[in-house]
């Protein structure tokens, strides 16, 4: 691992609008809301209250890890403007930081050992993020990249024995967690994200997975 410096996360791929300042590898402060179309109204007023309560200025941040998605198309829009900003502002780094691996990370932590997963989530009326992964010693081992699937074909070929999380109503579905939190992102931008750093802000944008189409009345 590289050597440390503190890290600035954003998550607001979904309704949780979390952001959290990585202090150390043992040390962190965290704010989350879980509500609606609030994102744009708290998150730069969290980001102001976490500094504050660590006690840290923006110019001594290393890092601004922010989750570039699959989710929502204004969420992650929000929290990528702001980490833009940010690093423009203050001459940070940026990470992007895939969002289902990110929880990935997060419920391996908590998940038996050898435990399979998938991640689930609403895409639109046809199709539904997706990606699988197996527990491992506080980790996350990839068994599916995450992608888009129809909805049927995810029904067809789901194994009932997996874990599922996500907001895709499948019949087995007992766990609703959509997204990660912060610290689970600024976690997974220090173990992998050193090869990720991006200092060129016209390309980088949301991974959607898909291509958004506009209607025409």
């Amino acid at each position: 691992m590289q050597e440390f410096s503190p890290i600035l996360s954003i998550e607001t791929s979904d309704e949780l609008c979390s952001a959290a300042i990585m202090l150390s590898e043992d040390n962190f402060a965290e704010i989350n809301f879980q509500k609606k179309n609030i994102h744009s109204e708290k998150l730069m007023v969290m980001i102001a209250d976490l500094l504050k309560v660590s006690d840290i200025k923006l110019e001594n941040i290393g890092t601004i890890a922010v989750s570039i998605g699959p989710g929502s198309f204004t969420g992650l829009r929000i929290g990528l403007t702001v980490a833009k900003g940010l690093s423009v502002g203050s001459d940070i780094k940026i990470i992007p930081v895939p969002t289902f691996d990110a929880l990935a990370l997060q419920l391996s932590g908590v998940l038996a050992d050898n435990s399979t997963f998938v991640i689930a989530n609403n895409a639109n009326i046809n199709e539904v993020y997706y990606a699988k992964y197996k527990s491992s010693n506080k980790n996350y081992e990839l068994i599916t990249e995450t992608c888009l699937l129809d909805k049927s074909e995810f029904n067809a070929n789901f194994n009932k024995m997996d874990l599922h999380f996500g907001n895709f109503p499948f019949e087995k579905s007992n766990f609703k967690t959509t997204s990660p939190n912060a610290i689970s992102v600024a976690k997974w931008a220090y173990i992998f994200g050193n090869d990720l750093v991006n200092f060129d802000h016209d390309l980088l944008e949301p991974n959607y997975l898909k291509n958004f189409v506009v209607k025409k009345k």
